[in-house]
């Protein structure tokens, strides 16, 4: 999978530069601004969720590749790689969910 997210990061990344929102999906949105990125983000989390709850796992399954895509250009707007995140993943392992969500909370 690692693979697919940095191949999925590279394309946004060269279509946000590009920045040919007549040409691009990803230059057309972020040419909206970083708020409506951030709500496509909450609308397709809000369609996982009701995948989720009420759809097959086809339906989850392009739903969850959907919030992954837009994830993907929030990260890149904001200048966040893939690899930070991963970094983070790895900070946190052998960590107690708890224990962690308790440190972020002080």
């Amino acid at each position: 999978m690692g693979s697919a997210l940095e191949q999925l990061e590279s394309v946004v990344k060269d279509r946000l530069s590009a920045a040919d929102a007549s040409a691009s999906y990803v230059a057309s949105l972020a040419a909206k601004g970083r708020g409506k990125i951030a709500q496509k983000l909450g609308e397709e989390a809000v369609e996982t969720v009701i995948a989720a709850l009420t759809e097959d796992d086809t339906a989850l399954t392009g739903e969850a590749a959907d919030l992954i895509f837009h994830l993907t250009i929030v990260l890149a707007d904001r200048g966040i790689a893939w690899a930070d995140v991963a970094a983070e993943l790895g900070r946190r392992h052998g960590i107690s969910g708890h224990a962690e969500k308790a440190a972020r909370q002080q």
